[in-house]
């Protein structure tokens, strides 16, 4: 079955449901499993891989792990 038949699939299938509970689930792995940016070399991200990055990122800020824009130019200069 091709892509565009698997979604009618599973919207059909979804159309059917009668349990809230079941939908949630649904949701939930939608939400975990859909694409919502990508990595500056193309790669998807999801949107839990996303905030690991961005707590990743975080975290580098509070304990310094980074390089200011002054620094980052000045050490342009020798490349």
């Amino acid at each position: 079955m091709d892509l565009q038949g698997t979604k009618l699939n599973v919207m059909q299938k979804i159309m059917s449901v009668s349990k809230a509970s079941l939908l949630e689930k649904i949701d939930e792995l939608l939400e975990k499993e859909m694409i919502v940016g990508y990595t500056a070399e193309g790669e998807p991200l999801t949107k839990e891989l996303y905030n690991m990055r961005l707590q990743k990122a975080e975290d580098q800020l509070q304990t310094g792990e980074y390089i200011t824009q002054e620094d980052l130019e000045k050490e342009s200069e020798n490349w």
